[in-house]
């Protein structure tokens, strides 16, 4: 895959930048918010250059933690009270969007 441009990396990480503590959004809705149906290069932005953002704020689709993430994720969503509830397979737990997605 490619990589994103420039300016698609610097607006993704800033609209991550902008889900206040406690909020979630999806992959696709970051992309919806930049006008873009472009999940997968939202992921690939997020895995790339997302550490210096609030990564554990952009959700898989089925309310998932990022991939490979879970456990280290559960500690930040714990700290800012993200509703979260018991799943069982690998991750542990659902984050309840319903209750938490952000919507600018």
């Amino acid at each position: 895959m490619p990589q994103p441009p420039a300016g698609f990396v610097e607006a993704v990480l800033a609209v991550v930048d902008d889900i206040p503590s406690g909020c979630v959004a999806t992959y696709g809705d970051v992309a919806a918010i930049l006008g873009s149906r472009g999940a997968r290069a939202v992921g690939q932005v997020m895995a790339r250059y997302g550490s210096e953002v609030a990564w554990w704020r952009v959700v898989r689709a089925g309310d998932r933690p990022p991939a490979g993430h879970a456990e280290r994720a559960r500690a930040h969503y714990e700290r800012e009270g993200t509703p979260l509830r018991p799943a069982d397979d690998e991750d542990g737990y659902r984050i309840v969007i319903a209750a938490c997605r952000w919507r600018p």
